[in-house]
């Protein structure tokens, strides 16, 4: 078995543990890893020098279990089709678009997610780029740093919050948070979604580009999926208008980020507030000089308390597996 010596003397160490996949070794890991190989043989792909496929083939042909994160490897067909024990997958987010969920469930393969473990942290972070964009604040601290209020007088004023119009693209776990964090703040909330949720009574609207047309703010809170990758694309922006702003943490590739960057050069749109790109971390330099900008390197759900948070409900879902009890976070619309 070619292993490293730490892949090695973790097994020899401890073979009674339940065997974990682990492709790439999630942010949770640098602070918790202890907590997961205490109670668990960690197959770590990172500790061999071997090709993905061979260490498969050489280390996880009888594992049930697999520890994932969207940052990683996809589990696609390919690795799912190696895996021939495999009877769970367990993700550290709580977006899917990283694995093949039409595949696992053909092959009976459960996936439990981070459930709603980042929804509060991600929905602050929402409202707190959205009050950045439209107050200004990360430009003005910029132009107090720079020595211009001395030099060249008072700031622009920004916008205000209060009365505004804000349509939420997609009402899950985040969206419903964004929308009682707004709520409060006085603004009206709209919502486009699969479907029209009954137990809301923000009106719906099933086209995106409809629901553009009638609000100040959008913001993105849906998961990324064949249809919904580009779905606000310049159409939907220039209905958004030259006052509207878009706040984007769902994922990058939900917005045409191209089409984005051109209406903010060219003014069509009023600003935006981005946690996620396209292609991170590379991010358009365009948008580096645009004072009604605010970017964020994708951490709107990270903070130590929901590390905490993670490691428990990630560690949860694999000894409830192990003994054969309910997960703690199944995703069900597989």
């Amino acid at each position: 078995m070619a292993v490293s010596d730490h892949q090695e003397q973790n097994n020899r160490g401890s073979p009674e543990l339940p065997e974990v996949i682990v492709l790439k070794q999630p942010p949770v890991f640098r602070t918790f890893e202890d907590h997961f190989s205490s109670r668990f043989t960690l197959l770590k792909a990172s500790d061999s020098e071997l090709p993905l496929d061979q260490f498969l083939a050489a280390n996880a042909q009888s594992a049930q279990a697999m520890l994932c994160s969207g940052g990683g490897p996809r589990i696609s067909d390919e690795i799912l089709r190696q895996l021939p024990s495999l009877r769970l997958v367990v993700t550290t987010s709580a977006g899917l678009n990283h694995i093949d969920l039409s595949e696992c469930r053909s092959r009976g393969i459960s996936v439990a997610n981070a459930g709603d473990v980042f929804s509060a942290d991600c929905a602050d972070y929402a409202v707190g780029l959205l009050i950045d964009v439209l107050r200004k604040i990360s430009a003005a601290d910029r132009y107090v740093k720079k020595g211009h209020w001395a030099n060249l007088g008072d700031f622009p004023l920004g916008s205000k919050l209060r009365g505004k119009r804000v349509g939420i693209v997609g009402l899950g776990r985040i969206g419903i948070q964004v929308a009682k964090r707004l709520e409060a703040f006085g603004c009206s909330i709209s919502y486009n979604s699969t479907k029209k949720k009954d137990f809301v009574a923000y009106p719906f609207y099933a086209n995106v580009c409809e629901l553009a047309a009638d609000m100040d703010v959008l913001i993105i809170c849906c998961g990324l999926n064949e249809q919904t990758r580009h779905m606000i694309d310049r159409k939907v922006l220039l209905a958004l208008g030259k006052e509207g702003v878009i706040v984007n943490i769902g994922r990058g590739a939900i917005i045409n980020e191209k089409e984005m960057v051109e209406c903010l050069v060219h003014g069509e749109i009023g600003g935006a507030g981005l946690d996620v790109f396209e292609n991170e971390p590379d991010v358009s330099k365009e948008l580096f000089e645009l004072e009604n900008v605010v970017l964020s390197p994708h951490l709107a759900v990270f903070t130590p308390e929901s590390f905490e948070d993670l490691r428990d409900i990630m560690i949860g879902n694999l000894e409830a597996f192990f003994s054969n009890k309910p997960l703690l976070s199944l995703v069900t619309d597989q």
